[in-house]
């Protein structure tokens, strides 16, 4: 086996030329490959940060069939004390969440006492909300970055439609679930940067303001908004909660709770989903040009080495071997042209972190573009460019294997 390996390295030696531009072309799918996927990945992680950690949080729990009516903001569907403990009591016991926000959202009138408009609104316990949606806070372009007892943070595309400043008394106005009529006056303490997607108009108050305005004797919530540990770990923890809360059932047999993740909620989970579709096309890409070019090289070699195959054929080297030795030269095509190009898409990856280059995420402004490649992915696309390379080279190998010693000696 090593004196075939020999003869392949040989060969492509022989050959520098082709050998090297062969080896050119794979690594530059490779770096190709690597580059993208660390770009999109990036960029992908940076948006989904940004709509779970701006408002949405990672894992949301509901009382059943809120969601599917959501955009009314329904106050009978809301989560009673005897639901919310339940909530509260698995969520203790879930291991990977790091926090949890209760909310109660609602839609009401928001006056300046000369123009009058709709809004939505969101109680919050400050401190919980801010610990669920760390990027919170630097949504809140004016005021201080709290929400305290009787003032309101209002999203700014309302402030310039109502003319609305910081320290201005505004009224609130909803009804509760039993059809009365409550209002409340607040004071602006801060305008909200709008975000892409729901909840960009969306203002926010302290959850004991809402309660008075809402006129509720006991806390009723309407969503609980959860912060994982880790990310990665979205779907154990989501199917966990799922598995504890789902076997819950009202009198009728049918399911208390509902748990959604961040992708049912969101519609830019489609985007993400879109950026895994290019990206697994990029790697069918890869796999053409390696295919293409590992095979024309093998053809091109047999074709030119005729005679030499047909003397080796004929001092006794079984067709298994002349096989082997093709076989070889793909394989070692392949991981030179691997190797080269997770040298340089680790490079330039590298490069494009320390250049830091900026962009614009919907209202999100300078974002840092910061590409990352894990081990898995380059070992993954080496494998990948390695297999396609012995794969590339089959026919060609085979077809030599299968030529007539008398034949191929005659060949000019």
């Amino acid at each position: 086996m090593l004196s075939i390996l020999k003869i392949a390295v040989r060969n492509l030696m022989r050959y520098k030329r082709r050998t090297l531009l062969t080896t050119s072309l794979v690594a530059i799918g490779v770096v190709f490959v690597l580059v993208f996927i660390s770009v999109s990945g990036s960029f992908k992680d940076m948006m989904i940060g940004q709509i779970t950690d701006s408002f949405l949080g990672h894992v949301q729990i509901h009382k059943k069939g809120y969601v599917a009516s959501i955009d009314s903001l329904p106050l009978t569907m809301n989560l009673e004390p005897k639901a919310l403990a339940k909530i509260e009591k698995e969520i203790g016991q879930t291991p990977g969440i790091e926090a949890y926000s209760k909310r109660i959202k609602f839609g009401g009138m928001f006056s300046n006492f000369v123009e009058t408009t709709n809004v939505r609104l969101n109680g919050v316990y400050p401190e919980d909300e801010i610990n669920t949606v760390p990027l919170f806070l630097s949504r809140i372009r004016e005021g201080e970055k709290n929400i305290k007892l009787g003032e309101i943070l209002i999203p700014e595309l309302l402030a310039k439609g109502m003319k609305v400043k910081v320290g201005d008394t505004v009224v609130v106005i909803a009804t509760n679930r039993d059809g009365s009529v409550n209002g409340k006056q607040f004071q602006v303490g801060g305008i909200l940067e709008s975000v892409s997607g729901p909840g960009g108009r969306d203002g926010y108050l302290h959850i004991d303001d809402a309660a008075e305005i809402l006129r509720m004797d006991t806390l009723e919530i309407s969503e609980i908004a959860i912060r994982l540990k880790d990310f990665d770990g979205l779907h154990r923890v989501f199917g966990g909660l799922t598995d504890k809360l789902g076997n819950e059932l009202n009198k009728q047999g049918k399911p208390v709770f509902e748990v959604h993740t961040w992708e049912k909620l969101s519609p830019f989970y489609n985007i993400a989903r879109m950026i895994d579709v290019m990206t697994f096309f990029i790697k069918l890409m890869l796999i053409a040009i390696v295919l293409v070019s590992i095979m024309n090289v093998m053809v091109m070699a047999v074709y030119e080495r005729i005679r030499e195959i047909g003397t080796i054929a004929a001092i006794g080297t079984l067709p298994g071997k002349i096989v082997a030795m093709f076989l070889i030269e793909g394989l070692s095509l392949g991981l030179l042209g691997a190797a080269v190009g997770d040298i340089l898409g680790v490079a330039i990856i590298y490069i494009l972190n320390a250049a830091k280059l900026t962009f614009d995420f919907g209202r999100q402004k300078g974002l840092v573009l910061s590409p990352s490649i894990s081990l898995q992915d380059i070992f993954m696309i080496s494998i990948i460019v390695i297999i396609i390379s012995v794969l590339a080279s089959l026919q060609p190998a085979y077809k030599a294997s299968r030529m007539n010693p008398i034949d191929a000696l005659r060949h000019v």
